[in-house]
């Protein structure tokens, strides 16, 4: 599990994916449609993870992915290569988010009913390497409240540099660094009760 909690992407590796995935946006804005393609592919699941872990329905990160990508191509002609295409997505992905949240509220809930993603869950093997830490990890995650667990989604499972995880959260650089602090020691103490003995 700790191991999940300090794995970051390396920053040079990171930095040259950036710059080709930036590349591909720049080209698909002129059309060139496998462009399109290598740019959607290359960011699909960081995209999808970052929706999934900012949403409250584990159920609605696929549609909330697809209008991510539905929005970004639709805007990809004012794209400029001013950030990365990472940045510049991930900010599309958090005002999907946003908008569904908002549009969410505002209609009533039609059944209280398990949703398709956790049944899949309960009837997938659990013997496979990394399941019980990734749920464990989502599990932990969920205590936290939604600012500090974004800070800690987009540096360390996405790997974005803090001046560019700022600027997707729409808050200054130090912003981010106290969040991502706090809910690291959060999941620090998390991590430290869980792994004391249970009193019979």
């Amino acid at each position: 599990m700790n191991s999940a909690l300090t794995s970051i992407v390396p920053r040079t590796t990171r930095c040259s994916t950036d710059d080709a995935i930036t590349g591909w946006a720049l080209d698909a804005r002129g059309g060139d449609p496998l462009a399109v393609e290598r740019f959607v592919r290359a960011l699909h699941r960081d995209v999808r993870r970052y929706v999934a872990y900012l949403s409250a329905d584990p159920q609605a990160a696929d549609d909330l992915t697809q209008d991510t990508f539905l929005r970004a191509l639709g805007s990809l002609h004012r794209f400029e290569g001013r950030s990365s295409a990472r940045t510049w997505l991930l900010s599309i992905a958090r005002r999907a988010v946003i908008d569904s949240l908002r549009h969410t509220a505002a209609r009533p809930r039609l059944a209280d009913t398990d949703d398709w993603q956790s049944a899949a869950e309960r009837a997938q093997s659990r013997n496979l390497p990394g399941f019980d830490d990734g749920i464990a990890l989502a599990e932990l995650l969920a205590t936290l409240p939604d600012e500090r667990r974004e800070a800690f989604v987009l540096t360390q499972l996405l790997g974005l540099p803090y001046a560019e995880a700022a600027l997707v959260s729409g808050c200054p650089v130090g912003t981010v660094r106290s969040r991502l602090a706090r809910a690291r020691s959060s999941l620090v103490g998390l991590l430290h009760e869980a792994e004391q003995p249970v009193a019979v």
